[in-house]
């Protein structure tokens, strides 16, 4: 009923770059259920991410190599609804948990359709969607996992253990997010989207990325040191010094020739590195705490 490159537009191995926030909350929730973690985890792993990459395929209908697709396939209306079969599933699976824990799958879904649907295409607009990413794939989604592990209710929401870390997972998002629009500049600026990337210029990217991640570093240590877990800095900071190396090297390649650097395979490499050194540290907190 689905052809092969529909399923392959879901990318959903591209869920284990969005795995860290998921770790990040188990490690900052207490006497979680194993069985409330496994069904988070593959709600939002195997069916609301892969959902949301499917729709956002959809409409965008890259030509060029996009986030986890180097040479991506034509796309059908069979993807369209592969992707909504998807997200209902994940609807169905977030019920079980419950019904806070829906909504917040719900309004996660619905924003990411609205980010490339035509009749809102929040992607056109720099600065919102910029926002909107950071928070809805940080502070929002960190706070879905947390009420998801501990079926909590929204006073939950409300407390400092959970909203401190929350925004300081968003802070890094807001630096990562226009580095996974660097190497889209030629295709945005055809169908008329003016991302927050193609506004700053590619090598205005990199130093706008380079403040933010300075200042989630500079967030991540200030909250360690503030919840007593000193010896978490010292790990968080060598577990993240090959990204910081990796990204040195890709910004000085970018100064001598951005339109050159500013490549699908360099992005994607920062993402694995990105990704893998997160997801060890947090893996590595949550079972040293």
């Amino acid at each position: 009923m689905f052809k092969k490159s529909s399923w392959e537009h879901l990318r959903i191995p591209f869920s284990y770059y969005l795995m860290p926030v998921f770790w990040f909350a188990l490690s900052s929730a207490t006497d979680v259920p194993i069985v409330n973690i496994i069904a988070v985890g593959v709600i939002l792993h195997l069916f609301l991410y892969p959902s949301s990459n499917g729709y956002n395929s959809y409409f965008d209908k890259d030509e060029k190599s996009i986030g986890g697709l180097k040479n991506p396939k034509k796309v059908t209306l069979g993807l369209y609804y592969l992707s909504l079969a998807f997200f209902g599933i994940a609807l169905i699976g977030a019920l079980f948990i419950n019904s806070l824990f829906f909504a917040m799958v719900l309004i996660y879904g619905l924003v990411s359709m609205a980010y490339s649907h035509p009749a809102v295409r929040l992607k056109k607009y720099p600065y919102l969607s910029w926002i909107t990413a950071g928070f809805f794939q940080g502070a929002f989604t960190f706070a879905m996992c947390v009420i998801g592990f501990l079926d909590g209710d929204f006073s939950l929401l409300l407390e400092w253990e959970v909203l401190s870390p929350a925004l300081i997972t968003t802070l890094l998002l807001l630096g990562s997010y226009p580095l996974t629009q660097v190497y889209q500049h030629e295709e945005d600026q055809k169908r008329g989207d003016i991302t927050l990337s193609l506004k700053l210029g590619i090598k205005g990217t990199f130093y706008f990325a380079a403040i933010w991640f300075l200042v989630s570093g500079i967030a991540f240590i200030w909250y360690f040191a503030h919840i007593h877990a000193d010896w978490a800095i010292w790990w968080f900071l060598g577990s993240t010094t090959p990204l910081v190396i990796y990204f040195y090297i890709w910004f000085s390649l970018i100064i001598k020739d951005p339109n050159k650097y500013a490549n699908h395979s360099m992005a994607m490499t920062m993402n694995k590195i990105s990704s893998s050194a997160l997801n060890f540290f947090f893996i590595y907190y949550f079972f040293a705490q």
